[in-house]
This record gives structure tokens, sequence and C-alpha cells, in this order.
């Protein structure tokens, strides 16, 4: 009696679950109730189901499992040799991911991907992800990134270049005709005042040299020439904004053939030299009035070109030559990331831009810099330089503030006082 009391007590719930089931298996039979003992297994297996799946895998378990076998993958293609013991936890939790894994199995995986972080460092799970799903986004930036900047550097860095070389070709030419009719006016005089010469040539005075003379004059209506044609040029710069003195004259498709040959004749009056020039001072005076037009047209075109120009030289393309240095070094930052396997994503690359914009928009207010005794560097080699490297632009911003600081210590510090005997 005692023995039975016992097992009525020791096992309350079985016995209940076992009464439940015989008593859901009676009413659910339609031959009647269960004569022999119930079967308790379907009961057994209902009710440790719920508990195996109560206790769910870590949420880090998955995402853990995936970065080490990434680096498990990683180590076998660069030959670098993984303990068993490393490469059995990472293999065991592969296989208990369908199921719940127990706790040794998820520390066994921790400590299986803290040793092989460890012996791939810099290379990491997230950089290895990322050198495989983020590489085309990032390429197809920087694309995006250098060909805006290309669009707006090509043509004005072209323009300014180009617009520049004219200008300085045309402050020469202009500096030439100048001294040209300076000693040609001293020499031959005017039409209305010539210079005394040989009765064979009043026109030329004592002690010159014809073919010098004829040189010279050809040289003048030269230099003039070439000041009227880049002075065209240049006003194509600034679309047109300049009026051309003699554009009534130029060639026009829409003139007769008439029109067309009178032109002509007009502009070769005026540009030329006559033929075997009867009058040389004549000559001299016509050149020369055609000159004083040509030099009109061409500082007035060479102050709208250094107005324009020099505003997109000054303000626009050292930022814009700053932020193509960025994407220089971003460009081949990522080249060597790939190549190592440490590409990592990151939003501070649009700070740096932001820093190499200031730091261009500064240097352009700077007309050169430099680094040693009579070698300096233009602007725009600076911005470059300054988007490449961020530190360059640091540097020179403490070397100037040290130098200033120097500067202004020396000035500002107190003369000693006389010792009075």
């Amino acid at each position: 009696m005692a023995q039975s009391a016992d097992n009525r007590t020791l096992y309350p719930v079985e016995s209940a679950a076992v009464g439940s089931g015989a008593a859901n298996a009676a009413t659910q039979t339609p031959d009647g109730p269960i004569t022999g003992p119930p079967d308790n297994s379907t009961d057994d297996i209902a009710n440790k189901k719920p508990a195996s799946t109560s206790a769910a895998s870590p949420p880090y378990f998955h995402e853990a499992l995936e970065d080490a076998e990434r680096l498990l993958k990683h180590s076998a293609e660069i030959g670098v040799n993984v303990d068993a013991d490393t490469r059995d936890h990472i293999l065991q939790a592969r296989a208990a991911s369908t199921v719940t894994p127990s706790q040794e199995t998820v520390a066994n995986l921790l400590a299986a991907l803290t040793k092989l972080a460890a012996s791939l460092k810099p290379v990491t799970a997230e950089s290895l992800k990322a050198c495989t799903d983020e590489t085309q986004p990032t390429v197809r930036s920087y694309w995006v990134v250098a060909i805006c900047l290309a669009i707006f550097i090509v043509p004005f860095s072209v323009a300014s270049f180009v617009s520049s070389a004219i200008s300085s070709a045309i402050h020469a030419d202009i500096t030439t005709a100048n001294d040209l009719a300076v000693k040609l006016r001293a020499e031959l005089g005017t039409a209305a005042v010539p210079t005394a010469g040989t009765p064979e040539k009043p026109e030329l005075p004592q002690g010159l040299n014809e073919p010098d003379v004829i040189s010279q004059l050809q040289l003048y209506a030269a230099t003039i020439r070439a000041i009227d044609a880049r002075s065209r040029q240049l006003n194509g710069f600034v679309f047109d904004a300049e009026r051309d003195p003699f554009a009534g004259y130029r060639w026009n498709p829409k003139q007769s053939d008439k029109e067309k040959a009178a032109n002509e004749a007009k502009i070769k009056d005026i540009f030329q030299l006559p033929v075997g020039l009867p009058n040389m001072p004549q000559a001299l005076d016509t050149l020369t009035t055609t000159y004083q037009d040509v030099r009109l047209f061409g500082q007035d075109i060479l102050d709208l070109i250094s107005v324009y120009y020099g505003a997109i030289t000054t303000c626009l393309l050292p930022v814009l030559y700053a932020l193509l240095g960025t994407c220089a070094y971003l460009l081949r930052t990522f080249e060597q990331q790939m190549a190592a396997r440490t590409f990592m994503p990151s939003v501070a690359n649009s700070a740096r831009f932001l820093i190499a914009a200031i730091g261009g928009a500064v240097v352009g207010l700077f007309n050169n810099f430099t680094i040693t005794q009579g070698a300096s560097i233009p602007p725009l080699a600076i911005a470059f330089l300054v988007g490449y490297a961020v530190d360059v632009f640091f540097s020179f911003l403490e070397g100037f503030l040290q130098a200033f600081t120097k500067t202004r210590s020396s000035t500002s510090s107190p003369q000693p006082m006389p010792s009075s005997h």
C-alpha cells in the first residue's frame, strides 16, 4: 500500500497527462474506451517540442556564423593555416544552425571567430563582405563625381589656359608695336612734316638704310595684324561682348560678290603696306591710325578677360581642382583597399570633400606658394594637392600662422631701456 502511494505522488503531472490523453482517446475513438495502457509517445513528443523551440538561438548567431565562414574561406584562398579546432567549431556551428544550438556551440563559434579575426587583421569579415557587395555602388559614385567634375573643369581650364596664352601674346605684341611706332615716328616723321632726306628719297632721312626701315614697317604692320587677329579670337571667349571696330569690313557670306571685293580691298588698305612704299611717312600714318583702333579693341577685351576668367581661375577652378584631388585620393585608396581586401565604405568621405572644397577656396586667395627659394607652385596645383592630401593644407596654414605669430611677437617685443650711469 505504501509503495503504490509513492508511485502516485512521484509523477503527478505525467499521470494527469496520461489521464488526459486517455480521456481524449476515449472520446475520439468510436469503438469505445481503450482497455489497454495508453501510448504516451505522442504525448511525450508534443510535450517536448515546445520545450525545444522555446529557447531560440541568439540573435547574433547566424551573423557570426556567416562572418566566421567568410573569414575561413578567405584564409583558404590566401593560404593561411587554420587549426583544426577552429575549423571544426565553425563546421559544427553550421551543422547546428538548423536547430537550436547549444551554449557550448555558440561559445566555440565566437572563440573561432575571434581567433580568425586576430590572425587575418586588418582584413575583417565586414571588409570581405563590402569587397563583394559594395564595390559596384562605390565605383559608380566615384565615376559620377569624376565625370561631373570633368564637365566643369575641362572646359573652364581649357578656356582659362587658352585665353591666358592669347592675352600674354597680345600684351607682348602691343609692347612691340608701341616701340616700333615711337621709333618709326622719330625716324620718318609724318606725311605732312616728313624728316628731311636725300633728293632721291625725300621721305628717307640721311643715315638710314632703306631696307632696314622697310623691315621695320613690315614688322609694324604684321604686329598690328597679329593683335587684331588675336583680339578677335579672344573676343569669342567673352561671347563677342566687345564691338569689333572693323566689323563692317569683315567677310560676310550674306554680302554680294561686289561688296565682298570692296571690303577685301578696304581691309587690305587698312592693314597692309602699299606696294612699292611711294611715301613711307604716309604709310606709317595709315598704320598708326589702324593701330590705335586695334589697340583699343584689344585692351578692352583684355580687361573683360581679366575680370571673367580671373574670377573663374581664382574662385572656381581651385575648388574644382581640390575636389578632383579628393576624388583621385579616394580612387587610389579604393584600389589599394580592394587589393588588400580591407575596403570599408565610410561616410567620412563626404566630410573630406567638404574640407577639400574649403581648402581650394582658401588657396584661390593666394597668388603663388613658395616651397623653396626660387621655386613656387601655382594655386591650381596646390588646390589639387590640398584635395589629394588634406595634411598639406593644414601644414601650410600652421606654417603661415607660425610665421605671422613670430613676426608679430618680434615687432611687439618691448625695447630695452637705456641704462643710466
